[in-house]
């Protein structure tokens, strides 16, 4: 047995108990641009940024948008912003007005209309005459129940949508796919470009059930090519599409990655923990790495949520901002708020900021990363999750979220020892912007840095700048992380002047303007997400200087020296992505119909399954797990 073919035995002599996930690659998609290559983490500290790689920000954001490389026109069109109508128009969206309409006079009612608009089942109290140009006459002498086509306003104007001019739609055949589709297309494409290893060669070092995807997004595809079109065809005179139904599924974020991009064979699924949900879905992937029950994950989610129908769901529950209270908290009289501060963590606020994105991490396990001289971004040392027990309001939070955040904690003093988490390790929170959560989620940091003996530990908040991603969300926060770690600017809250008076603050120091300090200052973070139900999650993300240090005391400096020199390769590999990418050189990955298997083309025995187009068969010599009891 080599080094690298470990399965829980040794490595070296010395017993291994967890496999280590391994970040290798991540891309996606959100309000601040692509995600690989940390463009999208440089739109948020864009201020801060040396000249060239402001340069660079612009020039990957002008690819996207397709415009030319100009501030003036790029920066007002990221991040929050105000909804424009290339997704729906906010000053006036389609909505049915009931009505009744009576006769004048003592005569029945009567009207005309063409003949092939009769109703299938026609009222018992109607008279139909037919006459000469296709219409009938319909006389009844009951009042008749109608919809009246109307449109609305939006209260809500603010959304934190992809920048402007970007059309994923367009890069592939997305055959009427819904947004939120078209996203996962371009999302994990990017993540798996951006490996520098290609793809074929991750194949066939590994055997295709030991890769697995595990993405969704949480409310489904709510547009009209998915689940909305289904539901509002009939009431709009229309036939439901035969895609509407299935790809309105949660789970096809996963589908169209293993179907369409991947073709893979391996784990799959499509784990649904409202805002916390990229995080259940990255707690199923490592599980699976740690307990060799795969090598590779490929962990993400989509959402496009800014329709009509979503945000007046939220906002009648009280959720989001509204313009009438983001005017009241500014003392605006003119109706105009500033649509791009619409988001304020732990400040006076009224309410959070709808987004859509896409974002997708790939996992190794660490020998396979050293083996492939895989790039190293971090690692993920545990995900918790815990419900909140009994509740009074199922969107109001609980006690969970300080069994998650106080276990990562944990995980992180057990790892890197007292000193590291009371002072190099700082919090990405949920802060969502609403007047709840800002009490809520900053009493339990207060509490849990009590309780570990911390003083001022850094807290920050990016929904701020992108808007709540809900599936997305703490994939948006993840990538962030990974950004510090490139460049070292932690981003501040910078919608905001002041924390609110009922924030708690003791031995909290809630970042208001970025903040620079060496990558290395910070050893680990944590992800916070709290989900509408009593879905919480935190994650600990370890960084990429720790992460190569485990891997050198578990695989030694021969390897790692090995590992070094193939990994100088995989770089450059990204960079040139990253390149073409920028040149608009680069299209999602998109396979429909390519290297279909049938069964009969399967080549089975009673040890393998072998697949035409993999290197590696599927065994199926399974050990038995409770030899002890049999």
């Amino acid at each position: 047995m080599s080094p690298g073919d470990y399965n829980g035995l040794s490595i070296e002599g010395v017993y291994i108990l967890n496999r280590l996930p391994v970040i290798v690659g991540f891309g996606g998609i959100n309000p601040a641009g692509r995600s690989s290559g940390h463009h999208g983490y440089r739109r948020l500290v864009f201020d801060q940024l040396s000249t060239e790689k402001k340069t660079s920000t612009l020039q990957s954001l002008a690819a996207l948008m397709n415009c030319e490389a100009d501030a003036e026109h790029i920066l007002p069109n990221t991040l929050i912003r105000k909804i424009t109508d290339n997704l729906f128009d906010p000053a006036y969206y389609r909505a049915n007005k009931q009505g009744a309409l009576n006769s004048l006079s003592s005569e029945p009612l009567t009207f005309s209309i063409r003949k092939s608009q009769l109703p299938e089942s026609v009222p018992s109290s109607w008279t139909v005459v037919p006459l000469d140009d296709g219409n009938v006459k319909v006389t009844t002498d009951q009042p008749l129940d109608v919809l009246f086509p109307d449109g609305r306003a939006s209260k809500v104007n603010s959304a934190g949508q992809l920048p402007s001019g970007f059309n994923p739609e367009a890069l592939y055949q997305s055959r009427s796919h819904p947004r939120g589709l078209q996203l996962t297309v371009f999302g994990a494409s990017d993540a798996i470009s951006s490996l520098g290893i290609p793809w074929e060669q991750v194949r066939d070092r590994v055997p295709g059930d030991q890769i697995a995807v595990y993405a969704s997004s949480a409310m489904g595809q709510l547009d009209f090519n998915g689940s909305a079109g289904m539901l509002q065809s009939a009431l709009l005179g229309k036939r439901v599409s035969a895609k509407n139904c299935p790809l309105g599924l949660a789970e096809m974020t996963a589908d169209f990655v293993n179907a369409y991009i991947l073709g893979s064979v391996g784990a799959t699924g499509a784990n649904v923990g409202a805002c916390a949900t990229f995080l259940y879905n990255l707690r199923q992937g490592i599980s699976d790495i740690r307990s060799g029950q795969c090598r590779v994950a490929v962990i993400g989610s989509s959402e496009a949520p800014i329709t009509p129908e979503v945000i007046e769901g939220y906002r009648t529950m009280g959720a989001l901002a509204e313009d009438d209270p983001l005017c009241k908290l500014d003392g605006i009289t003119d109706g105009q708020p500033d649509h791009q501060r619409a988001c304020r963590p732990f400040a006076d606020n009224c309410g959070f900021t709808l987004a859509e994105a896409s974002q997708f991490v790939i996992l190794f396990d660490d020998a396979l990363a050293v083996e492939l001289g895989a790039q190293v971004h971090g690692a993920v040392a545990d995900v918790y999750v815990n419900a909140d027990g009994f509740k009074k309001s199922i969107p109001g939070p609980g006690i969970g979220n300080y069994l998650t955040v106080g276990k990562a904690m944990g995980v992180v003093r057990a790892i890197l020892g007292d000193d590291a988490l009371k002072h190099h390790t700082y919090m990405q929170a949920h802060g969502t912007g609403t007047p709840q959560n800002r009490v809520t989620e900053s009493h339990i940091f207060s509490e849990m840095a009590r309780a570990y003996g911390i003083k001022e530990w850094p807290v920050t908040a990016i929904k701020a700048y992108v808007g709540h991603s809900l599936a997305c969300a703490s994939g948006d926060q993840i990538i962030a992380s990974l950004g510090f770690w490139q460049d070292g600017i932690l981003p501040g809250i910078n919608t905001i002047e002041r924390i609110a008076e009922d924030v708690h603050q003791d031995r909290l120091n809630f970042l208001l303007a970025h903040q620079e300090m060496a990558p290395t200052d910070i050893k680990a973070t944590f992800i916070n997400s709290k989900g509408f139900g009593g879905n919480n999650a935190t994650a600990a993300i370890l960084s990429p200087s720790v992460t190569e240090a485990m891997l050198q005391k578990r695989h030694g400096r021969n390897a790692m020296a090995t590992f070094n020199r193939k990994q100088e390769g995989v770089k450059a590999a990204s960079a040139a992505y990253d390149a073409a990418s920028m040149r608009q050189e680069t299209s999602p990955i998109y396979r429909f119909g390519e290297g279909v298997v049938e069964g009969s083309d399967l080549d089975v025995d009673d040890q393998k399954i072998a697949i035409p187009g993999m290197a590696q068969p599927i065994s199926l010599a399974i050990d038995n797990p409770f030899k002890d009891m049999c």
